[in-house]
């Protein structure tokens, strides 16, 4: 029952993974009891499963998902966006006017229009329905200020860490706040624009080293030797 990869390896479609008693995982698939890649990404096992982490990947919404979008389109009674997924998202006039939506006399292009960004939440999907969204909580709506950047979406949970401690030292060390869109899309706000660029000097170099061993050391030393004055918050005299 022999396995023909290291973990973590770079491997492409076709490639031959394992034979035996071994099952097809995430982008792998079984073919005369022998377990192939599908896509281009990182190998490991977990119970037997065969799994293919891919470097380059589409969003899948999940319904409670917090994403970034952007608006494409001003329709009829709500707007279309962008989510970084195979297909849009529907926002409807009335989550975001909070009360009954009248045509006549709302003009939805003065509240959200084509180019906006927004903070939203996968309010449902499935299958057959295009993902709807919602920004009827706290934090959510219209983004007015900072600086966005776009990774891969599988590099998410890289970035946040473990139990949220690769991001709440990211957050600490550059005074900035910071929202994970699990599509993949990041706003970063900071005090100044050295601040958020710092942050996402920091958020790139996860993103190009997620794979790697010994990621969150070389990070926490990285945050120690940058020599920013904009970050360090000056004593009161």
């Amino acid at each position: 029952m022999p396995t023909f990869f290291e973990k973590k390896q770079l491997v492409t479609p076709g490639e031959l993974l394992a034979e035996g008693d071994y099952l097809p995982g995430e982008n792998s698939y079984v073919e005369n009891g022998k377990i192939y890649a599908s896509r281009i990404g990182l190998v490991d096992s977990d119970n037997k499963k065969v799994n293919v982490v891919a470097l380059r990947a589409f969003y899948v919404p999940k319904m409670g998902d917090i994403i970034i979008g952007t608006i494409i389109e001003v329709g009829f009674n709500g707007w279309t966006v962008d989510i970084q997924a195979p297909y849009t998202a529907l926002l409807r006039a009335s989550d975001v006017l909070s009360r009954p939506f009248k045509p006549q006399n709302d003009e939805l292009s003065a509240v959200l229009n084509a180019g906006d960004l927004i903070v939203a939440k996968i309010a449902s999907y499935d299958r057959a329905h295009d993902p709807q969204l919602t920004v009827a909580e706290p934090g959510l709506g219209k983004i007015t200020r900072g600086q966005i950047l776009r990774v891969t979406p599988t590099k998410i949970p890289r970035i946040i860490g473990r139990k949220g401690s690769m991001i709440s030292m990211i957050k600490q060390e550059t005074n900035c706040q910071i929202i994970l869109g699990l599509n993949g899309v990041i706003l970063v706000t900071g005090k100044t624009p050295e601040n958020e660029e710092v942050a996402i000097m920091v958020i790139r170099k996860i993103e190009e080293e997620s794979h790697t061993s010994g990621l969150t050391d070389r990070i926490t030393q990285l945050l120690k030797e940058i020599k920013q004055p904009a970050i360090i918050e000056e004593t009161p005299q």
